[in-house]
């Protein structure tokens, strides 16, 4: 119930249409070893993505 969510690093990258993908397969492949990956596209430019790593 405490638990915490820590983001480890985020940087913004070209949007592609098979970047989630990518997420896809580290958040299956890296799950046990605490790390969850996001992608969001940008607020401001939508033709850029922010991709997030966290720690759980």
């Amino acid at each position: 119930m405490g638990e915490k969510i820590e983001i480890i690093s985020t940087v913004t990258v070209d949007h592609s249409k098979d970047l989630y993908k990518i997420v896809d397969a580290l958040n299956r492949s890296l799950k046990r070893d605490d790390l969850m990956f996001g992608l969001a596209l940008d607020q401001e430019d939508q033709s850029k993505a922010v991709f997030t790593i966290y720690r759980t």
